[in-house]
């Protein structure tokens, strides 16, 4: 049985994946972090991590990115794994978990759903195809709570697009504010934001009379849970270093 510490447990993730995992007998939560100690737990709820005498395998952050501050340097005081799944992060940030990562095992992903990394990898190769021809537009929508705006995951897409063609692609958020025409060196990405979507990621590649889009959409947050579920198993026994779901995709 993994043993696990959910980080942010009694957020809208950490409940959902508490729930799973009461339906799952292959983990178990020992401990929880949260600011918010009022919801009734089957495991104990920490405001302060070092608070935690529990002994566990892996960590799972769903929180907040101030949260890092104290998780992860109690995550190597404790030489347990961590599995960051928290979105809307600093480069700073990520600077922080590429150090971190030189001494415990680190996976972080800007979105845990399998599907959402099969469309990277999809559009990756679809981009290294139609790069003379096609022009490349990515489009995300989500529910009207969320702060960050592209969203991870958009910059994520239009990252690996960008890092497999022959140039560089400049990305540009804002149309309205320069009248001129598109450049055939940009990636255009686009926010919507309203009601309870999900999360839905389109990559649209348009040539002269044809258009080809790829899509993704989802249903529930538990898509996301139980990727990251796979990935704590999938850093049981992993030696220091950062990893991600290509990683844990090119596994399954």
């Amino acid at each position: 049985m993994i043993k696990l510490i959910m980080s942010g447990c009694n957020g809208k993730m950490g409940r959902v994946i508490t729930r799973l995992v009461s339906e799952n007998e292959e983990f178990k939560i020992v401990a929880g972090f949260d600011i918010v100690d009022t919801v009734s737990n089957d495991y104990p709820v920490y405001k302060n991590p070092n608070d935690s005498t529990e002994k566990a395998d892996v960590i799972i952050d769903f929180s907040h990115p101030n949260s890092l501050e104290k998780l992860l340097p109690f995550a190597v005081s404790r030489k347990l794994p961590i599995v960051v799944a928290t979105t809307g992060l600093s480069h700073q940030q990520i600077s922080k978990l590429r150090e971190t990562a030189s001494n415990i095992p680190v996976f972080f992903s800007a979105n845990m759903s399998l599907g959402v990394n099969l469309l990277i990898d999809l559009v990756s190769r679809a981009a290294k195809l139609l790069e003379d021809s096609f022009d490349i537009e990515i489009i995300e929508k989500h529910h009207n709570q969320k702060i960050d705006a592209p969203s991870g995951t958009a910059l994520a897409i239009a990252d690996a697009i960008s890092s497999s063609l022959t140039q560089t692609r400049d990305y540009v958020y804002d149309r309205h504010s320069v009248r001129k025409k598109r450049g055939k060196n940009e990636i255009g990405i686009h926010a919507v934001r309203g009601g309870t979507i999900v999360g839905e990621h389109s990559v649209i590649f348009a040539g002269n009379d044809e258009i080809i889009e790829i899509n993704h959409s989802a249903m529930s947050k538990e898509i996301f849970a139980v990727g990251a579920l796979k990935a704590a198993k999938f850093l049981i026994g992993k030696k220091p270093g950062m990893y991600n779901m290509k990683d844990l995709v090119n596994i399954l």
